[in-house]
């Protein structure tokens, strides 16, 4: 039984990796709609393969880098083939410029490659124990999952965010956020109290209200709240310091 036990949680990570595989192979199909729900499955065995190993006492070293390199196929490479086919979709028959012929949608693969020096850099970098430095690889995974069904399911914001001058915005600056020494906040909770996880609660409570109200469009704008609560806190833990 307990050799059983300790191969759950990396059977779920295993899991996370198996989305990420098949999410490519349906963005190479053309059907990001199922890629985005592919994300949003691997999203909770991502969360699922750390309370289960807390809960049954199974961690390993091993499970720790096979998360890092399942993370990099499902929230790294895959939203980057996604964006790259957003772009490609929005530039107007306009993707290639400049004397080398450069193809401007490739910008998009540069969330390949920080989401691999972030999850890189997270596993080394003890201080990241109860806390993230940088944008974690899943809130990029979760703003690009939710642009296809946005575009699907709420047409009238399709221009707002489906646009290649904001796609391309999106994929350097969250590029940056992925590797800058930027502080967050993470929804590790080593007790319910109030007292100490007064952000976290409000960050939660706000998440369900726009979810409730603007559906998908909520995405990016929570993961947006997100920051700013972080940096807002890192401001006042500054200031009372």
């Amino acid at each position: 039984m307990n050799e059983i036990k300790k191969h759950i949680p990396n059977a779920l990570t295993c899991a996370n990796l198996l989305c990420g595989c098949f999410g490519i192979l349906n963005v190479f199909r053309g059907d990001l709609e199922t890629a985005s729900y592919l994300i949003g499955i691997a999203l909770v065995c991502d969360w699922l393969d750390g309370f289960v190993a807390r809960i049954l006492h199974v961690s390993s070293p091993i499970g720790k880098e096979l998360d890092s390199l399942a993370d990099m196929v499902t929230f790294g490479v895959l939203p980057a083939f996604m964006m790259l086919h957003l772009l490609e979709g929005s530039c107007n028959g306009y993707c290639t410029t400049g004397l080398f012929g450069f193809h401007k949608p490739y910008i998009a693969f540069g969330l390949a490659v920080f989401s691999g020096l972030r999850l890189a850099k997270f596993n080394i970098d003890t201080r990241q124990s109860d806390s993230f430095i940088g944008v974690p690889t899943p809130a990029n995974g979760m703003i690009v999952a939710s642009l296809p069904l946005i575009a699907a399911f709420q047409p009238e914001y399709k221009t707002i965010f489906i646009n290649y001058n904001v796609l391309t915005f999106y994929s350097i600056i969250m590029s940056y956020l992925l590797v800058a020494e930027l502080p967050l906040f993470a929804l590790k909770f080593k007790s319910f109290a109030w007292q100490s996880n007064q952000l976290k609660y409000v960050f939660l409570l706000l998440s369900v209200l726009l979810l409730v109200l603007l559906k998908f469009v909520a995405i990016p704008v929570i993961i947006l709240m997100y920051i700013g609560l972080s940096v807002a806190q890192n401001v006042l833990m500054k200031r009372t310091n």
